[in-house]
Formats: structure tokens, sequence, C-alpha cells
């Protein structure tokens, strides 16, 4: 199966932002988007510059407090933050790097104190040009000269199909408290693939961590890459994470407006491309979530757009007006944005801190602090701490 890439000059402005049908049933509460205000509060943090990496795309932190932190490239740094020296992980393998596409998302296996399992996903280049984004995992061994070595790596997933463009990967991973595995995959800005089973582009994933599949997935009886399908209806899904209630929640980015921040049902359908707060790059206009309820509506979407990159949802005593809340990385809106959920029927942004940068990966520390990568080459490391 091979679907056309959009490469038309519009989807020059998505790469700015960067980064048959299965009808969900209906949203638990009538559609709830609202475009949210650009507001700015006294800043109740400062921020500290650690170092700097070249196009870094994600970071997990070790048990003994080091930072893993993947760049683009193809290339896996060991930072330590207390003497601010940096080393280099070995043994990833040769990524398609190039638009969106590299070494992306990078995580601990929830029993790493015992098998050292790291996992992290990448583009992988096909025949004739095609990319894809996979997730593997691999053995981690450090040394004592600040480094360490993947050894036997492993693919335990791809994505299906394969198809020309470097755009909309997505691939973020996280575990869920049961230890499932989840991916976010992108729908490769090719539009039809987030609404066929037959493709798992556009939607979010779950395995068991070896790759495997869990029975209980709500496609498992269809067999093939529906089986993995947990969600579908997506677009380029850059945010996933769970929050102390074991509920997850995910944010991905609009085409021309309608960025989105949705609560994860199991086996809903999030609609895209057939509904979407926001309109083709084209000016075409896309039907909004509110004509067509079948399909789960986001609990907060923004037009203008934020461009939204990471997502932690805050669980540290630093921050305490930031427990329980989404904390999500701007791209093109160069911010911090706090998001307030209240249970599984509402959210809104609560507030946004202008960062002077593009903000590609958010983190929180094991002391509660918050840490952020900004976007780019000559990227900065930062740690946010209370103020004063």
């Amino acid at each position: 199966m091979r679907y056309p890439s959009i490469l038309a000059a519009s989807l020059a402005l998505a790469a700015c932002q960067n980064g048959g049908t299965t009808p969900g049933s209906a949203p638990p509460s009538p559609a709830s988007s609202t475009a949210s205000n650009d507001t700015q509060d006294a800043r109740p943090f400062e921020a500290t510059e650690f170092a700097r990496f070249n196009e870094p795309w994600a970071m997990s932190f070790l048990p003994d407090g080091r930072l893993l932190v993947t760049e683009r490239a193809g290339k896996l740094r060991l930072f330590d933050p207390r003497t601010k020296k940096t080393g280099e992980i070995s043994g990833i393998p040769k990524v398609a790097y190039g638009g969106q596409g590299g070494l992306g998302d990078v995580v601990l296996h929830p029993g790493f104190a015992n098998n050292q399992l790291v996992y992290f996903s990448y583009a992988e280049a096909g025949d004739g040009g095609t990319r894809g984004a996979v997730v593997a995992r691999a053995k981690l061994t450090l040394d004592d000269a600040g480094g360490g070595a993947l050894s036997a790596p492993e693919i335990i997933w791809r994505q299906v199909p394969k198809v020309e463009g470097q755009g909309h990967y997505s691939h973020r991973i996280v575990f869920a408290p049961d230890g499932h595995l989840f991916i976010t995959s992108g729908e490769r800005q090719t539009f039809e693939p987030a609404q066929d089973m037959q493709a798992n582009l556009g939607k979010v994933l779950r395995l068991n961590d070896d790759g495997s599949l869990p029975a209980d997935n709500p496609f498992a009886a269809q067999g093939g890459v529906a089986a993995q399908v947990w969600t579908l209806g997506h677009r380029n899904l850059l945010g996933l994470a769970f929050d102390a209630q074991g509920r997850l929640w995910e944010h991905e980015m609009g085409p021309k407006g309608g960025d989105e921040f949705n609560l994860i049902v199991k086996g809903e359908n999030y609609g895209y491309p057939r509904v979407s707060n926001g309109d083709h790059y084209d000016g075409k206009p896309i039907p909004d979530h509110d004509t067509a309820p079948q399909y789960h509506a986001p609990l907060v979407s923004w037009t203008p757009v934020i461009s939204p990159s990471s997502l932690v949802i805050y669980s540290g005593t630093l921050f305490p007006r930031w427990q329980g809340k989404a904390l999500i990385g701007g791209l093109s809106s160069q911010s911090l944005v706090v998001v307030a959920m209240d249970g599984e029927r509402s959210a809104r942004e609560e507030t946004r801190y202008a960062m002077g940068q593009r903000i590609r990966e958010v983190q929180q520390g094991p002391d509660g602090a918050v840490w952020l990568l900004e976007d780019g080459k000559d990227a900065r490391l930062l740690e946010l701490t209370p103020r004063g």
C-alpha cells in the first residue's frame, strides 16, 4: 500500500510548526474546544542554562540523575548535571536524518534498574525514497569515562506503510502504569491513513514491552496492524503522558489552526482528517468537531496555534501550583504552556510563559525541577527552579 506524500508548498508551513473508517463513539460531553489567549504571568521560576546540544529532540533521566539526550542527526548523549560534562552513547543504528526525521524519543523501561533496557525511536529509510518511524530497544552499559554503549538493538515496531516525505513521524513513546508500551504514529502528511485500519499512521498504538500485541486491544480481532491500534484519527502527535490517576493525555499539531489537547480513550476515533478545528493550508475548510459528534473532540484547541512539541503531567513538589497540570512545550509559540484539567470532562489553558526560543522538550527532574530543551542548533538545556 502506498500513499502520496503531500509535498506542496503549503506543507512548508506545516514543517515550520515542527514538526476503511472505524468511527468512534460519541465523546463523553459536548465539544469543549476553546481558543486559548496568549497570557503571561509573572514567572514563578528562574531558568538556568546547563548545556547546549545540536538539534536535540528528547531527554530522559537515568536513576543516578544523569540525562540521556537525543540529537536528530543520530547521536545519543549522556549529560551529567553535577559536572556539566557530556559524553556519548554508541550503538544507535543509522537514522534517516532530514526534514523532521532522525533520532527521536528516548525512554527507560520501567524495570530499567534490573534490565538496563532503553527504548528509542528514529526515522528509518525504506525503498524508493520512502521513510518511516521505528521503535527499538537495547541494553545500556555505562562506562567510567562518562559515556557508554547500547548493545543488541532490536526493532520492535515500524510505521506501516513507509511513505515519501520527511514530516509528521510523531514517534513519542510512553510506558503505562501497567507496563504496556504506547507509541504515537503521525499521519506522515498523507491524510487518509489516519482513518485506514490497514495502516498504523495517524494513531496511538499499544503494545507489550517486547512489541507483541495485547489481546485486549480494541481492534485485536481485526488482526494485522489494526491490532496495534488504541485510538485513531490523529495528525502529528508529539505529546503523550499519563497522569497520577492513570489517564492518558495527548496533544497534536493541527493543520492551519486547531492544535489539540486530548484525553485518550480506548477505541475512540478523533476525527482527522474528517474533522478538525483548523483548515487545510490551501484554504480548503475542514468541518469543525462540533459538526460531527461521532468523533471524539479535543478538550482544548488552539487557533492561533502553539505548535505543541512535548508533554509532561507535573507531579513534583517544587511547583505546587502546577501539580496535576499539563506542561507543554511550544515551538512556534516559543513558550511553556500550562493546561489545567478538571477530571475527564474539561480542560483549559491556565497560563503561558514566553521563553524566547522554540521549546522542543519538557521533562520533570527527579527533585521536581522542570527541564527544557530548546529546538535547533546550539540549543540550550535549561533547568527551571522556583524563583527566590
